[in-house]
């Protein structure tokens, strides 16, 4: 269930029968040959599956993200860390005022994870009665038991975030050495070591290792949400 296929009397009849909500957050940010809004559309197609299955309710996604690096890429639309925790922080307050306690924050953008970490400590210490929890799908042991089992790494732009709805082209056959990346450094010196925006491995997997990779993100997710 997500919020643009409700109106205000069915939120309103939701929270009568349950407090949790999924705020999902990413980044408009460059993935090589997929889709600029990977960051969104992976964690709302995981959270499509559990949420159905658990009768949770979907908030609408944050598109953007802190993505700093990348900006020298056409198409990345960045926040400042600052910026980005203030918008968290007015989403998560206005969600539990409206009734909400139980809020699972999942994040499909690693550079967001320094910011969303201690704000939902803050939260949770803050907010008696309330619970936040944060779910990176890439990070979860399941999902990277997969990616080994499978004998393929998993990073930024490659195959396991190759999904039919993260594919918007061609996508290369074959693998990219991880590239050498400068730790701190301009946009520019980040594009120039990457090339094409693929931190390396392979470009593409076979259909069943995405599948099971999804698979075990959904249920990953079902269990956090349980868990709440």
């Amino acid at each position: 269930m997500q919020f643009e296929d409700l109106n205000w009397m069915d939120v309103e009849s939701y929270l009568k029968q349950d407090d949790r909500v999924v705020l999902i957050t990413g980044a408009c940010e460059q993935h090589a040959y997929l889709s600029l809004l990977t960051d969104i559309r992976t964690p709302v197609a995981i959270a499509r599956v559990a949420c159905q299955r658990e009768h949770v309710l979907i908030a609408p996604p944050l598109p953007y993200g802190v993505s700093p690096y990348f900006t020298a890429y056409p198409g990345t639309i960045s926040l400042g860390a600052e910026t980005f925790a203030a918008v968290v922080r007015e989403v998560l307050a206005g969600l539990l005022r409206q009734g909400f306690r139980r809020v699972l924050v999942s994040n499909g953008h690693g550079g967001n994870t320094g910011v969303l970490r201690p704000l939902l400590i803050e939260f949770n210490t803050g907010r008696p009665g309330a619970t936040l929890a944060l779910f990176e799908w890439w990070r979860h042991p399941n999902v990277v038991a997969v990616a080994e089992e499978a004998g393929l790494a998993q990073y930024h732009a490659n195959w396991s975030e190759s999904f039919p709805f993260t594919r918007v082209g061609e996508v290369p056959e074959g693998e990219k050495a991880p590239p050498d990346l400068p730790r701190i450094a301009p946009a520019e010196a980040f594009r120039e070591a990457l090339g094409d925006g693929s931190f390396g491995g392979a470009y593409t997997a076979p259909e069943a290792v995405s599948e099971r990779l999804f698979d075990a993100a959904v249920e990953a997710m079902v269990a956090a949400l349980q868990e709440l």
